[in-house]
């Protein structure tokens, strides 16, 4: 049996819990090679994983971003955040976002696949587009994004506090590292939810 799902507003939304999400003890910056292949031997272990980047805003009409300065991939026990100002680290993404047999979903992939080839030559391979399966799995007549998704699925509100702040920082500070990380981790809870109820997930 289906169950009906109405997409609340953002009042509504702004009335649920926060929703936790990833603790920071499971919250990995990489910042050097040999983190990177520790943490690339770990992602490769999973055939889904959530992603997401973030880059500094931009403010002045005309102005041309210079991100992404995070590139974050999520498995259910930790996330790892790489800040792009470590090129050694970036460079061994390419091992998990290259590869065609990991799944990588998330909201608004395709402006994060387009910043991660035009700035490092990375293709970004076998990504799924969480926005459109959302809005399918719902019933709702628009596009879904993260924080509708969280409040239809889970009842909780996924924080933005952090959203305009400066990516591009380091280090970055433990709200700017949750919030980072709940944009991938939460991505990867939702296709798992959704799986789950459709009992296709393995």
């Amino acid at each position: 049996m289906e169950v009906p799902f109405n997409r609340p507003t953002k009042e509504q939304i702004r009335e649920l819990p926060v929703y936790q999400g990833v603790d920071l003890a499971n919250i990995v910056v990489v910042t050097n090679k040999a983190e990177a292949i520790a943490a690339v031997s770990e992602l490769i272990k999973h055939s889904v994983l959530g992603f997401d980047t973030e880059s500094k805003p931009t403010f002045k009409k005309g102005e041309v971003s210079s991100g992404p300065h995070l590139i974050q991939l999520s498995c259910l026990s930790k996330t790892f955040i790489f800040p792009t100002i470590f090129p050694e680290a970036v460079e061994e993404t390419a091992q998990v976002l290259s590869n065609a047999s990991i799944k990588k979903v998330g909201f608004g992939l395709a402006d994060d696949k387009k910043i991660i080839l035009q700035k490092f030559g990375i293709k970004v391979e076998n990504t799924l587009e969480l926005s459109s399966k959302v809005q399918k799995f719902t019933g709702v007549k628009q596009k879904v994004g993260a924080r509708v998704a969280v409040a239809m699925l889970f009842g909780q509100r996924l924080t933005k506090s952090a959203q305009t702040s400066n990516w591009a920082a380091f280090p970055l500070q433990d709200y700017q590292l949750k919030y980072a990380a709940n944009d991938s981790y939460s991505a990867l809870c939702v296709e798992i939810e959704i799986e789950k109820s459709n009992n296709s997930f393995v």
